[in-house]
């Protein structure tokens, strides 16, 4: 499966985003998804995951209550509605589909490019 995501840019804290990740070429809805970001210097972290479904979601703690992870299985697409930005969440987030159910991590089966989000204070 490919993967492209978009939407990210400058927003300045307490602002909202709304990142979208197209997919192509598998089977969309058998896959789980996630984001994941990675800030300068530091490691990726996980952000939130959904199932293929959709019924399922989890969210690390530091954007549980923020930012809202959702899917299109008839589009084929991705979304993650990040509400209440702070200059902490300031990175570039990827979008990932894994061959499982639900997945928690920063280890997936398929990577799509980054999309950069600025978050000014």
């Amino acid at each position: 499966v490919q993967l492209q995501a978009s939407g990210g840019g400058l927003v300045q804290a307490g602002g909202s985003l709304r990142l979208s990740c197209a997919a192509s070429g598998g089977s969309f809805g058998s896959y789980a998804m996630g984001w994941i970001r990675q800030a300068p210097g530091k490691e990726r972290e996980f952000v939130a995951t959904i199932s293929g479904s959709g019924g399922t979601t989890y969210y690390s703690d530091s954007v549980k209550g923020r930012f809202t992870i959702s899917r299109d299985n008839a589009k084929n697409m991705l979304y993650l509605q990040m509400n209440s930005l702070k200059p902490e969440d300031t990175a570039v987030y990827y979008c990932a589909a894994d061959n499982s159910l639900v997945h928690i991590g920063t280890v997936y089966d398929y990577w799509g490019q980054g999309t950069l989000v600025t978050v000014s204070s």
